[in-house]
């Protein structure tokens, strides 16, 4: 009996051991629970942060652009399109240029195509490739004298005056000079309505301006 009585006081004592060290250990995961969410939460936050800014890095630069562009030197930029004698009398040529206002990661997009017209060897016309209706770039066709834009049907005349099409106005003109033999254009901006506009009166019958044929 005596032997029976000891055995069962141990086995009580080893349960209640056991069980204390079960409620130790459930008490210690009920501690390191919210301390594990928080660390996963502080994670998915610095996570976040990350990716929110380099996403944010481009639209930045996008929306800085026009004041960290005016500080780079280029807007007056006059580059050479070559000699003259790439450019025959009477004939319009295409040429090339290196945009000088560029990044490093604007690779071949910043080499810009322009058409060249030598009207008698010393006066020259260089119009934008672009097509004033939406941009897209004109071909020149030798055999009609015609400027044609292959996205609209836009039209111009050697001169780059409008023919037909869509477009309101002319080709867009770049202002040049020749210094030792080599034709420059002023390169720093793309000719467009915001930079080389002039305002022209439209005669009309009611108001006709001082040359109009209509007029008296």
């Amino acid at each position: 009996m005596a032997c029976l009585s000891a055995a069962a006081i141990s086995g009580q004592a080893v349960s209640e051991s056991i069980g204390g060290f079960g409620d130790e250990s459930n008490s210690m995961s009920t501690l390191t629970e919210p301390s594990r969410r928080r660390l996963l939460a502080k994670a998915g936050l610095l996570f976040n942060g990350i990716v929110g800014a380099i996403l944010a890095v481009p639209i930045v630069r996008y929306l800085l652009s026009p004041i960290t562009r005016e500080r780079k030197p280029g807007y007056e930029s006059w580059l050479s399109l070559g000699e003259l004698a790439q450019f025959p009398q009477s004939q319009t040529r295409l040429a090339t240029y290196r945009n000088p206002v560029v990044d490093s990661s604007d690779g071949q997009t910043a080499d810009l195509p322009c058409w060249v017209r030598n009207l008698d060897g010393k006066d020259f016309q260089v119009f934008a490739i672009n097509c004033a209706h939406l941009g897209c770039p004109v071909r020149w066709f030798p055999q009609s004298q015609l400027f044609m834009c292959p996205c609209h049907g836009g039209v111009y005349y050697a001169d780059g005056s409008r023919a037909s099409g869509p477009p309101e106005r002319g080709l867009f003109t770049y202002d040049y000079k020749v210094v030792s033999g080599q034709l420059q254009i002023n390169a720093g901006q793309m000719p467009s309505l915001s930079n080389s506009a002039r305002l022209v009166k439209i005669s009309t019958p009611d108001e006709p301006s001082e040359d109009c044929p209509c007029r008296g």
